[in-house]
């Protein structure tokens, strides 16, 4: 195998922007880390290969599946894609300061080990640059507290994929409720057999019934809780 230096000829900035967004798009995982690799060596910001090319990719992967031109598969491999990415500029991103939207606590509810649903909505809210944090699956609801009380969120999101623990969500806001965090959180609920209807019933702020309206429904949340605290 040869090394990207002694591959292929030496590619202007725009060609890298332009090739990370067309590979997320279509899921090229290992293109796309190439890709990174050799903006990155070009020295280029790690927020550039983000903003510029990574995250507008993702966008229009969330904005073909509003339209029915994508399906879960294709936002999967693109999220893939774009993870790649992201585990090696996170830490640069780090370094560099670039400034989160917000944090997001996430996590399957106790009785539930389903993470695929989950594991996207994190890639896309990624994506779109929370910080996210997540629980993993089975997380009982002494474990939400206990995380929300470490890591301070804006947001904590509880994902079902069973109708049999959808009820874990009432659960999860008692003890909420009971600890005395739920004024400092915005909750947001979802997964497969959820609705709006069932959200509103647990007493949760947000539903969105795919990542790609997570997302949005996040930062509007977000935009809105912000507006109304005093600066």
């Amino acid at each position: 195998m040869t090394s990207p230096n002694q591959s292929s000829p030496q590619l202007t900035p725009e060609e890298i922007l332009q090739g990370l967004y067309d590979d997320t798009l279509v899921g090229n995982a290992p293109h796309v880390l190439e890709l990174t690799h050799k903006g990155l060596e070009l020295d280029m910001e790690p927020q550039t290969l983000l903003f510029d090319a990574l995250i507008p990719s993702l966008e229009e992967v969330g904005a073909r599946f509003e339209r029915g031109d994508f399906f879960v598969p294709e936002m999967l491999i693109a999220g893939r894609a774009m993870a790649g990415a992201m585990e090696l500029l996170r830490p640069l991103l780090a370094e560099t300061g670039v400034e989160t939207i917000g944090k997001f606590l996430m996590g399957t509810v106790k009785g539930d080990v389903h993470d695929i649903g989950k594991n996207l909505v994190n890639i896309m809210l990624e994506g779109a640059g929370f910080e996210v944090i997540d629980l993993g699956v089975q997380v009982a609801p002494e474990k939400f507290v206990a995380a929300i009380e470490e890591h301070q969120p804006d947001i904590v999101g509880f994902s079902a994929f069973l109708t049999t623990t959808m009820p874990m969500f009432k659960a999860n806001m008692n003890a909420l409720e009971k600890s005395g965090v739920r004024d400092s959180v915005i909750v947001m609920v979802g997964g497969a057999p959820v609705t709006q209807e069932y959200a509103d019933a647990v007493g949760a702020d947000g539903y969105a019934p795919d990542a790609s309206a997570c997302v949005k429904k996040a930062k509007a949340l977000i935009s809105d809780r912000r507006s109304k605290v005093p600066a």
